[in-house]
């Protein structure tokens, strides 16, 4: 009996010894006078047991079968669905399963057998938020995450993601590194599906921003800035007249971190359970599967409908924009040096002033370079390396023997010497 019960018998009781009339209890209870005469009658007739609901203890009529339950906990306690929380698991029980559980009645399974841990949420810290672009297009937030998304089933793996301000739409990849390359080529994938946004959000990495080289005795604060040449991914999104704003916080990004944090959880245990153990099989699940269900799922509605992002015209060569560009200097030969090799201008495209001028060399993302001089590309050759000519091998000049010692005193010691007085009569001769 519950503390509200035993408050309306206490009332209930107070009626019946005549302590209160029938309409002051029915003010008191908040319910009409007939309905405390209903009552008087059923305490008469029932004792205490009166003010107890009538279904108290009885299963609910729309109660779902127990052999669904059995069922459902079975398939949750295989090992490809371990970790796998109450929403997530109502999701695949109903499309994989046929099993229509809501997520908290599936909650309370899972806690009965041991499936889940009901925990209270941590008190977090609170960043204000930034109001959302008003419309879609007008800024996408940029960012790469290193996790552990096959499990060691393959090799290590990165999550490339771009995602919409306003509407939160997104668009992903896995990459084997998380390169200039990549990131173009993601770019790329980008640009050719929705067009060319207004500006991206990323953060301050190598790839977004050229780091000024400083001494371990010489603070930056202490030092005036500088102006940097562009990185390639710089260059490129200026060519495209696309607007690079850098973050200063983790938190100030926080659309496409939070994006990244309900993908190493959905998006893992996707992979898990469909069997990827490669790059090309993580990124079909991700363009079949995961980004669907996000696009469709997460996203909300602009304030205005508009688009805001550009079309790529014929303007924006991206074979040519996404690509990694240098400068070089023409020889008087009309030849080009670039990563040791030499190319050659053939006499057709020779021009005049292009001795000691600059050109724009690209290597491209297919592997190929391209070199282009005042808006025209040249159709150049790498020239055959020059062949060494082989010099005739040395003959090898006969050792010299031993020098032969002097036999000038050879047995000098041995003659006997001469008297003292006669060897004094030689020393004092005169000539």
């Amino acid at each position: 009996m519950s503390q509200a019960e035993r408050d309306r018998l206490v009332t209930l009781r107070k009626v019946k010894e005549r302590v209160i009339t029938q309409a002051e209890a029915a003010t008191e209870l908040g319910v009409s006078v007939r309905h405390v005469k209903r009552l008087l009658k059923a305490l008469k007739k029932r004792g205490d047991k009166a003010v107890i609901h009538g279904l108290q203890g009885r299963p609910s009529p729309r109660r779902l079968p127990e052999a669904m339950k059995q069922e459902a906990i079975q398939i949750l306690s295989e090992p490809v669905y371990a970790g796998f929380g109450p929403t997530l698991a109502a999701e695949y029980l109903r499309n994989k399963h046929g099993l229509t559980v809501s997520k908290e009645t599936l909650r309370y399974w899972m806690m009965e057998a041991r499936l889940w841990r009901g925990r209270k949420r941590k008190a977090e810290q609170v960043h204000v938020r930034r109001t959302r672009r008003t419309r879609w297009g007008e800024l996408v937030q940029w960012d790469t995450s290193d996790h552990d998304w096959l499990e060691g089933r393959s090799g290590r793996i990165y999550l490339i993601s771009m995602i919409d301000d306003a509407t939160s739409r997104l668009y992903a990849r896995f990459v084997t590194s998380d390169s200039t390359a990549e990131n173009m080529r993601v770019l790329w994938g980008y640009l050719a599906q929705h067009g060319r946004p207004l500006a991206v959000y990323t953060d301050k990495a190598a790839l977004f921003q050229t780091a000024q080289k400083r001494s371990r005795e010489e603070p930056g604060v202490d030092k005036d800035p500088v102006d940097l040449p562009p990185t390639q991914i710089g260059r490129a999104l200026q060519e495209l007249k696309i607007v690079w704003i850098p973050a200063h916080s983790p938190q100030a990004k926080g659309r496409v971190e939070r994006g990244f944090s309900t993908a190493q959880d959905r998006l893992v245990k996707g992979l898990r359970v469909a069997g990827a153990s490669s790059l090309d099989q993580a990124n079909a699940y991700l363009e079949q599967e995961f980004l669907p269900w996000w696009n469709q799922t997460l996203t909300v509605e602009p304030s205005s409908r508009s688009d805001a992002h550009r079309p790529v015209t014929q303007e924006h060569d991206l074979a040519a924009i996404l690509s990694h560009v240098e400068e070089r200097q023409i020889s008087n030969g009309y030849t080009v040096q670039y990563r040791g090799q030499t190319y050659q201008i053939p006499p057709n495209q020779v021009r005049t002033g292009m001795r000691g001028s600059k050109l724009r060399v690209e290597a491209r993302l297919d592997g190929t370079v391209a070199m282009r001089f005042h808006n025209e590309y040249l159709h150049v050759e790498v020239c055959a390396p020059p062949q060494r000519i082989a010099k005739p091998k040395r003959v090898a000049k006969p050792r010299p023997s031993a020098p032969c010692k002097s036999r000038w005193m050879q047995g000098f010691f041995d003659k006997p010497a001469l008297p003292l007085g006669k060897a004094l009569a030689l020393a004092n001769a005169t000539s």
